[in-house]
């Protein structure tokens, strides 16, 4: 019993990162030495289905907690943090198409390409027609399936409401639930490095290397925009909004938030992460709540690059040619689309056709193109994801900051702060 609290104690004063890093290298090795041992591969589906389950219940949760507490408001950084999303990810789209104009690629397209089941949407006006939709969801079934927007809808009525007629017991009350459900994230989030191992086995031992011979110039050009993306231009505008060298916030942003992010593929099963990360970082609550999730949908940085590339991909394999404001057409159209795309896997791809069409492409070439992006969704996905979950944490703490120059309060220390908050 004195061994296994030595061996606990161990685990859980090492940090997370180093845990997570060990995870990693444990998940690939394994996959190689014992590939028969699917147990191995089942603690990812586990964990990431852990996640998944807790998630929309923290969100509803602290949001209506938040919101009820009397002194709880959503003020001019939570506009801020709306407009560093959607301008980010209209920036990512013409990255894409600025690589894609330098880098010219073409998709080799048969007929013998397996396309997905799920029906691809025929319009803009039918991507946001769908999202306006999700927010008058049934709240359970909105609960139920991940509906992040439908959650934030209902979460935010409830906890107005509840502002306006809650005793003191009962705000203490939604307090006390609020804490309870993290914790429970804690416990799940400490459990990562287990959870990590088995997908790193599943995706070693599934995908190998042959990935990259096939598609490795699409990869490429996916994942260097993707990283010009999270490595320039969002640093960029983090530079400019805090007037502070950005690097240092946007790499911790990427090790706490976009490693998970990376091996979970699921911006929503990241949220419990991401608010996790906000409170590291000793951000409002009642801020972090509602953005977070509301980032999980309309922050979609990687999905933007992912539709305008594939789309361009396709062009060029048909030789159709492209001009400067039809490109620029594209990554609006990219970057709205990509707001509206879905929480599944590889739900950005679905969104190539209704791109492709701008370009009079038939839906019978457009959903062959989807069927290569569900081959070389293990990297695109992962990077896709990676990206648009860690700018969400990225985004919120910079809007935050912001607020705390105006009021002359110092920034966290890796910051250039006096001291670190949180």
């Amino acid at each position: 019993m004195k061994i296994l609290q030595k061996i606990l104690h161990l685990y859980n004063d090492s940090g997370l990162i180093l845990r997570i890093v060990i995870g990693m290298a444990l998940g690939a090795v394994l996959a190689f030495l014992v590939p028969g041992a699917a147990w191995i591969g089942t603690l990812g589906t586990l964990f990431v289905g852990a996640l998944k389950a807790i998630a929309p219940i923290l969100v509803a949760v602290l949001v209506a907690a938040s919101l009820c507490q009397r002194s709880a408001k959503l003020d001019g950084r939570f506009a801020l943090v709306i407009f560093f999303y959607l301008f980010s990810t209209f920036l990512a789209a013409c990255a894409a198409v600025g690589a894609s104009f330098l880098f010219p690629q073409t998709i080799a397209l048969t007929e013998g390409i397996v396309q997905d089941a799920a029906a691809a949407p025929e319009g803009i006006g039918e991507v946001l027609g769908g999202l306006i939709n999700s927010f008058v969801e049934n709240p359970v079934q909105a609960l139920s399936q991940g509906n992040y927007l439908g959650i934030l809808f209902w979460a935010v009525i409830i906890g107005m409401a509840l502002k306006k007629f809650a005793s003191d017991n009962t705000q203490a009350m939604m307090r006390d639930f609020s804490d309870a459900v993290t914790q429970v994230v804690r416990w799940i989030i400490n459990l990562a490095p287990f959870g990590i191992m088995g997908l790193v086995f599943r995706s070693v031992f599934e995908s190998g290397m042959d990935i990259f011979v096939n598609y490795g110039k699409l990869i490429l050009i996916l994942v260097g925009t993707m990283l010009t993306v999270a490595l320039v231009l969002n640093p960029l505008i983090v530079g400019v909004a805090l007037r502070r060298n950005p690097y240092p916030l946007v790499f911790r942003c990427l090790r706490e938030s976009g490693l998970t992010a990376f091996f979970t593929r699921s911006s929503a099963a990241n949220i419990p992460v991401n608010l996790s990360l906000c409170e590291k970082l000793g951000l409002d609550r009642d801020m972090y709540s509602v953005s977070i999730p509301l980032g999980a949908t309309i922050n979609m940085d990687g999905a933007a690059v992912t539709i305008t590339v594939m789309t361009l991909a396709t062009v060029n394999t048909l030789g159709i040619r492209v001009s400067i404001p039809t490109a620029i057409l594209l990554a609006f159209l990219s970057s709205l689309a990509a707001c509206g795309s879905s929480g599944v896997t590889g739900g950005s791809l679905l969104l190539i056709p209704m791109a492709c069409s701008l370009f009079g492409i038939s839906d019978a070439i457009s959903m062959q193109v989807v069927g290569v992006g569900f081959i070389i969704g293990v990297i695109q996905d992962s990077m896709e994801t990676a990206i648009n979950s860690s700018g969400d944490v990225l985004f919120t703490a910079t809007a935050e900051y912001v607020l705390w120059k105006k009021q002359g309060r110092p920034l966290p220390s890796f910051l250039g702060g006096k001291k670190e908050n949180g």
